[in-house]
């Protein structure tokens, strides 16, 4: 290997490491959504595998069109980031979305007091919570079986915005299969910085006693994935 690809190689590692670990995008709608639909680690990691491998290679893709073309490369930036801003308002729309069902939710399966009266002339309140019988449980499993599909179509449009232009395009330099290498080596990377990240999260999680707040998991993952779009979009994280 030459001296650039060696380089190149060393800042595909880099960039897909800290691009993933600053761009709270990239796990905390998994850690979140792990969480309120209480998805076991195996299921957590699957979808994130999935959604980070959707997010590179979309952008992977798009970088060999332009390198096999010619493309110029501000014209594929110029892509990107309307690619990045569509990403950014399905995410704030989702999380929305997500938010206003999970307070809902919330509100309706509030505990409230029942006054019950025995034949012996002992009364007594009982607390209780509709909505959690056997047709619910059903309709709530249709409802989170689409949460990693929407992930996933998110994910697909959020561009990974320094891969075409500060390492595919110089790999190209070098031909195919140093394009091949390096966008290998920032594919793993992002995807497994993902997964640790998330998997990391998830499972310490677990250990923090939210008892209390049970019923708001829906509506606190919505309102994470809300700000967190709002971040990207507004903030440039």
């Amino acid at each position: 290997m030459s001296k650039e690809l060696w380089v190149l190689i060393l800042a595909a590692a880099s960039i897909g490491f800290f691009h993933t670990l600053f761009g709270p995008d990239h796990y905390l709608p998994f850690i979140v959504m792990s969480k309120s639909g209480q998805w076991s680690l195996r299921k957590t990691s699957l979808i994130t595998f999935l959604c980070g491998l959707g997010h590179v290679l979309s952008s992977v893709l798009l970088g060999f069109v332009g390198v096999a073309f010619g493309i110029a490369v501000t014209k594929l930036e110029i892509l990107e980031s309307f690619r990045g801003n569509l990403a950014a308002w399905l995410l704030i729309a989702f999380g929305l979305v997500y938010f206003i069902w999970g307070a809902r939710r919330a509100w309706r399966n509030k505990p409230h007091q029942h006054l019950h009266s025995h034949k012996n002339g002992d009364d007594h309140e009982h607390s209780h919570s509709h909505h959690t019988g056997h047709v619910h449980a059903h309709v709530e499993k249709d409802k989170k079986s689409m949460t990693p599909w929407v992930l996933f179509t998110i994910f697909i449009f959020g561009p990974c915005e320094p891969l075409i232009p500060l390492l595919m395009y110089p790999a190209a330099k070098g031909g195919f299969w140093n394009i091949l290498i390096v966008t290998g080596v920032f594919a793993a990377v992002t995807i497994g910085t993902m997964m640790s990240v998330v998997l990391i999260s998830a499972f310490g999680i677990n250990f923090v006693p939210v008892s209390k707040l049970e019923r708001y998991t829906h509506a606190l993952a919505g309102a994470t994935i809300f700000l967190c779009g709002m971040s990207i979009q507004f903030l440039g994280l």
